[in-house]
């Protein structure tokens, strides 16, 4: 069959082909040398961010002899503290380095960005507008891990077929020309789609944001909300015209919403939920930079080993509502109880726990009670100084809070 898209095969990332070149000389030279020891990696970041594609990655190693510990799919995660463990024979998951790392950082990059979106909007919905700015191909993925993330909707349709997930939409520019004007290209809407769907019209084509929002009121039987896609070249102050699109309507109909869309960044979102119902984010979702993990052995035939940079042993995490400690492996009583990390993984296969921590709606509603969770401790200790500090057990130990995330200038 001859190729129509430049897009790696599943099958080829299965098979370790997706790889950096230096792990294959890595493998040859292991082999060659017969060294091949059994050795304890973490996969961490220098940064917090929502733990998302764990999915991909149990698929990617299931039938390797290994096992893997991981945060279930939408937890909150702090710098320095392992997101993932993967213990066995290195040459059991060496070359797959490359792709597991790759699986990980983008969707949590995405999941992130959707927390911190939705975060900002407090109790304003959130969809998610920019698959078009990203591969195709990435699409499903892009919309699964901005839903993990928190977002209310998503608008590509291959997300029905790929994840479950309804899609949703309102209506282009290009629509409204094709039709030559605003009143019909609406009225043509309603005729024709499901009467489900809400009616959200596009109310800057042609004129003045609020002269289009007054024209679709007293001209259609149903509005149930006006979007604004206006490009940044021409918006000048848009609060000012929130604002005042806000007063035209409520002096004609009860009950409109205003849906704000193109170029909204976590900070518009911050500064605008009290005039916008819901909030169409695009490329600060999709094109979200991915997070940064690395990683590293931690332990060689069992003992401690580790870069410089990196802090030797197996750990573990122990949570506390929103507060972590970073603990060695050994050390799982205490402050929180059992750790955080569960078994994904057993000789190859995924788990009962696996298959729960990458359920979606789980997921979602993970992050959700962590964005409310971590909004309240935020509330209530705005500074480190403000939080009473936790009594730390006599061992090496490390505590993450959600002051260690950029989230208080949102609240």
């Amino acid at each position: 069959m001859t190729r129509k898209f430049l897009i790696v095969s599943q099958e080829d990332i299965k098979s370790g082909t997706v790889t950096d070149k230096y792990f294959v000389w890595t493998e040859k030279i292991l082999k060659e040398k017969g060294v091949n020891p059994h050795v304890v990696a973490e996969v961490t970041a220098r940064e917090w961010g929502i733990f998302t594609g764990l999915s991909d990655v149990l698929k990617l190693m299931e039938g390797r002899d290994v096992n893997i510990y991981a945060m279930p799919e939408g937890s909150i995660f702090y710098p320095n503290e392992p997101v993932l463990v993967i213990e066995g024979k290195y040459l059991e998951f060496a070359r797959f380095e490359t792709s597991l790392l790759g699986f990980l950082c983008h969707a949590s990059g995405i999941s992130k960005a959707a927390f911190k979106a939705k975060f900002a909007a407090a109790d304003k919905a959130v969809l998610s507008f920019g698959t078009r700015r990203q591969h195709p191909a990435l699409a499903a993925m892009i919309e699964r891990s901005a839903y993990i993330g928190g977002v209310d909707g998503v608008s590509n349709y291959s997300a029905e077929k790929y994840v479950g997930i309804k899609s949703i939409g309102t209506m282009p520019h290009a629509l409204i020309i094709c039709f030559g004007d605003q009143i019909t290209a609406w009225k043509a809407f309603d005729d024709v789609v499901s009467r489900d769907v809400p009616r959200i019209v596009l109310v800057d084509t042609y004129c003045d944001e609020k002269s289009e929002a007054v024209m679709a009121v007293e001209n259609l039987e149903r509005v149930d909300g006006v979007r604004i896609d206006t490009p940044s070249s021409r918006r000048g102050d848009i609060r000012a015209i929130l604002e005042e699109i806000r007063w035209e309507l409520s002096l004609r109909r009860e009950g409109v919403k205003i849906v704000l869309s193109g170029g909204v960044s976590f900070e518009d979102i911050a500064g605008l939920r009290d005039v916008v119902d819901a909030f169409g984010v695009g490329t600060s979702i999709a094109c979200a930079r991915p997070v940064d993990f690395a990683l590293d052995i931690v332990e060689k035939e069992g003992k401690a080993v580790a870069k410089r940079g990196k802090f030797g042993g197996k750990k573990t995490v122990l949570r506390n509502g929103v507060v972590d400690l970073i603990v060695p492996a050994s050390c799982t009583g205490g402050f929180a109880g059992e750790s955080y990390l569960v078994k994904v993984m057993d000789c190859g296969e995924i788990t009962d726990e696996g298959e729960k921590s990458t359920e979606l709606e789980r997921a979602r509603e993970r992050a959700l009670k962590t964005m409310r969770d971590v909004r309240d401790f935020l509330e209530n200790h705005p500074s480190k100084e403000d939080f009473v500090q936790l009594e730390v057990p006599q061992h090496p130990a490390l505590i993450r809070t959600p002051h260690n995330t950029d989230l208080i200038p949102l609240l």
